[in-house]
């Protein structure tokens, strides 16, 4: 192809239609009968030049045709652009017939015409549609029209055209200059609907309109409409280069501000402030903390790193994000499925494990409940921890435990103010971003074990954590917004109750957990403890059994305890001898009977001490509850010469101090009914010893079994050695309930003893204990001193008979001699 051939395709191609600045007129005379082409998606208006593109084959014979002839041909659209296969029904009736200037062969075949519009045409009739139409065509001429309306319908095309190609990018400025030039105005329309970007149904029906003045009001609405859609365009195009120019300034202004942070060596704010913002927003904070956490973000965008305080400022903003303020566990109120685990997990403790159903089934109906706060107390290993654990289990929430033994800080708990260096939340906050969930199981351990100095009380801190009208708004000193703790089951575990501060106590409910009778012993070693510990050791059940009588025997002269934690080290033990031996070879299997015992834990560690007292006259069983679970408590009681003093040993608390004044009152004041002289407290000092001396002792319960050794010792009568009892005594010899009356009869019961004394008022606490030990024990309540001594002393002689003989004869009185003891 030639270089003018290139040239004239680009000018064809490049440029929008226009009028040739010599059009040919009305002197080229268009045939009668015309190749026909069909145009699918353009028209070609008269007196505009235009690019054509003719594929290999019928169309290529056309132009062909055309070009050895008079170069004219007929361009008709085609109704329907998508239609392959056209016929002269599918084709509009009105076109253009062109004349063809230039034409380029290509390599393929096809043709690229250049081609300008002479006059409209109608086609009459097709005489040949194969391989190309050829049809009977008719010159259309325009109508005549008004002058002066015509000249200001051109005007005013003329003034919208002028807009529609300042607006426009794709129309060269001189196409205005071009259409002032145009003389005729039906040609001006035709110009301007050439270059508008019209539908193809628009563009047919102004090439259709002969009323030049109908042609220019459709064009001037077409260019209308035009003129709109560009200006909203370049509209958009504004305010997308204003923001484009916004964002090219700031990313200008961030680069020199990086430049200069560079140079003063700071770093400057990336892709790690961007992620963090993001991180704030996916964390579904309440409002206090999204707004501290955003607040939080800006500070550090305008922090260098290198600064001490950003350090700082990043935990906080760490912690603020690990809380999981929005991410909860759904609970599986199985209330049938929760009895099975907690009957699985715990045997017996009916009455604790029937309360926690009772408040999962609660729970079941009401979702939103409050509370309450459940509060084990009971001595160590009766299984407060692993209940915990089973609720948790029940639930299908995680569980937390955290220890309160020791701690005197107010700080673990509320956490530590932003101004210390290394301040971190209090442990609570730190036990729910570890759950990973805002409603855990939260095991407050030990909570009697609280201490309090200097730096603050932590049970005062608790108050706000376990009390449901106050812990959805819990105020951390640390992260100084309201936490939400409300769905939180806290559960607290305590060995006594007596150090627990009396508001601390008000806000739980108290669940005791006293300790395990020797057949439920039995049942628990079975159970639980056998199999878990032959796991721990990797021993099979065939290597390993363990008869019920060697368990007995365990319990009874290697633990002495109310849990079943010692229990378990002793089974550890043998385990462990065991499987020493399956590691050595042996393939025997073990079977330890009572007769074995001894020979897997050595000698027995512990004795009865009732059998060593009996017959004693001043020794005397006495019941206490301890933080390890009840104990059997000897009380001594001797006399000696001197001046009536009273010496207490044993590490007594003052409460059992007092206890034993009293009880001395009362002997000294009623001595004539017990049979002793009233002078012997003249010439006596008594000694009241509790022996285990290096274990603090207190309490008032302890008073009966005082007032008993004494007037066993100063009436010389023994007491019985199968008998022990508990009850506090006032001045008239009353005798008042205490408390742990279970703790104290399986006490009792594992001392080997048969009769337990117990004041009336304690009766209704028989409920409590186990059905076996209330066969086993004979039980005597007693309203005064009185009966305690008639049912603790061996029988003598009556109290008056007594008094009687030491005074003599009627009216006579014998004066002990010094030294005597009564």
């Amino acid at each position: 192809m030639t270089q003018d051939a290139d040239e004239g395709e680009r000018a064809g191609r490049d440029q929008p239609p226009e009028a040739r600045s010599e059009p040919p007129g009305d002197q080229i005379v268009v045939p009668r009968a015309l190749p026909v082409l069909p145009a699918r998606r353009h028209i070609i208006f008269p007196h505009m030049v235009a690019p054509l593109e003719l594929k290999a084959g019928p169309e290529s014979q056309l132009i062909d045709l055309a070009l050895a002839g008079d170069k004219m041909i007929g361009v008709v659209a085609a109704r329907d652009p998508e239609e392959d296969d056209l016929t002269p029904e599918d084709l509009y009736q009105v076109g253009t017939a062109v004349l063809v200037h230039r034409m380029f062969r290509m390599p393929d075949g096809s043709r690229r015409c250049l081609v300008q519009g002479v006059r409209r045409i109608q086609t009459i009739e097709y005489t040949q549609t194969h391989p190309f139409f050829i049809a009977q065509v008719e010159v259309l001429a325009e109508q005549a029209v008004d002058g002066e309306g015509v000249e200001a319908l051109k005007r005013s095309l003329l003034g919208i055209f002028q807009q529609v190609v300042a607006e426009s990018p794709q129309l060269p400025e001189d196409l205005y200059i071009s259409a002032l030039n145009v003389d005729e105005a039906g040609t001006l329309a035709d110009l301007v609907a050439a270059n508008l970007s019209l539908e193809l149904d628009d563009r047919q029906a102004i090439l259709e309109e002969l009323d030049v003045s109908k042609r220019l009001r459709r064009v001037a609405q077409g260019a209308s409409t035009e003129l709109e859609i560009l200006k909203i365009g370049s509209k958009i195009q504004s305010e997308a280069q204003d923001e484009m120019q916004k964002a090219q300034r700031d990313y200008y202004l961030r680069q020199q501000l990086k430049a200069i942070q560079k140079e003063l060596g700071e770093a400057e704010e990336g892709p790690e402030i961007e992620e963090l913002r993001q991180r704030v927003e996916a964390a579904h904070m309440p409002e206090p903390a999204h707004k501290a956490a955003l607040r939080e973000v800006e500070r550090l965008s305008r922090m260098p790193t290198a600064s001490a305080e950003y350090t700082t400022a990043r935990t906080y903003l760490e912690w603020l994000l690990d809380v999981p303020w929005s991410r909860s566990t759904e609970d599986q109120l199985d209330v049938p499925q929760a009895q099975r685990i907690l009957d699985e997990d715990h045997y017996d403790l009916d009455k604790v494990k029937d309360r926690i159903v009772e408040y999962l089934a609660v729970r079941k109906l009401k979702h939103d409940m409050k509370g309450p706060i459940l509060c084990f107390v009971g001595p160590p290993g009766v299984g407060k921890t692993s209940l915990g654990q089973s609720i948790a289990r029940a639930l299908g929430r995680k569980f937390v435990r955290m220890s309160l033994g020791g701690i005197r800080d107010e700080a673990e708990i509320r956490g530590h103010r932003r101004t210390y260096v290394g301040a971190l939340p209090g442990r609570i906050i730190q036990g729910i971003r570890n759950a990973g969930t805002s409603n855990p199981v939260f095991m407050l351990d030990e909570i009697d074990k609280v201490g309090a100095d200097f730096r603050g009380d932590p049970s005062a801190a608790l108050l706000e954590v376990l009390d449901p009208e106050q812990n959805h708004s819990f105020s951390d000193h640390y992260l100084e917004v309201p936490a939400d703790l409300s769905k939180v089951i806290f559960i607290t575990t305590a060995n006594i109750l007596d150090t627990v501060p009396p508001a601390l106590r008000d806000r739980m409910e108290v669940l005791p957990l006293p300790g395990y009778t020797e057949e439920e012993k039995v049942h628990i070693a079975e159970r639980f403890l056998i199999p878990r510990q032959r796991k721990e050791h990797g021993l099979k059940g065939k290597q390993l059994t363990i008869a019920r009588s060697a368990l007995r025997a365990m319990i009874s002269g290697y633990t002495r305890e109310a849990g079943v934690r010692n229990l378990e080290r002793q089974i550890a033990t043998i385990c462990r001898r065991v499987a020493k031996r399956v590691a050595m070879g042996s393939k025997q299997a073990a079977r330890v009977t009572a007769k074995e015992v001894e020979a897997y834990l050595g000698p027995v560690q512990f004795f009865s001490e009732v059998a060593l007292r009996q017959g004693q006259t001043g020794v005397v069983a006495g019941l206490a509850y301890t933080p390890t679970g009840g104990e059997v408590l000897f009380i001594e009681a001797t006399g000696y010469p001197g001046k009536g003093e009273l010496k207490l040993t044993g590490q007594l608390g003052d409460v059992m101090r007092e206890s034993a004044e009293a009880g001395l009152s009362y002997v000294r004041s009623h001595a004539e009914r017990f049979g002793i002289d009233p002078w012997t407290f003249d010439k006596l000092d008594l000694h009241i010893h509790v022996p285990a001396g290096q274990v603090p002792k207190d309490g008032p319960s302890a008073g009966v079994a005082m007032v008993t050794a004494l007037v066993s010792l100063l009436s010389r009568r023994p007491a019985r050695s199968d008998v022990a009892m508990t009850g506090e005594i006032t001045l008239r010899g009353v005798v008042l309930p205490i408390g742990g009356v279970k703790e104290k009869c399986l006490a009792g019961h594992r001392a080997g003893l048969k009769e337990i004394i117990l004041p009336a008022k304690n009766r209704k606490d028989l409920e409590d204990i186990p059905e076996e030990l209330r066969h086993e024990l004979k039980y005597v309540f007693v309203d005064s001193i009185d009966e305690v001594l008639e049912a603790a002393l061996e029988p003598g002689k009556g109290p008056r008979k007594r008094a009687a003989a030491r005074r003599g004869p009627k009216g006579s009185r014998k004066k002990p001699k010094a030294g005597s003891r009564s």
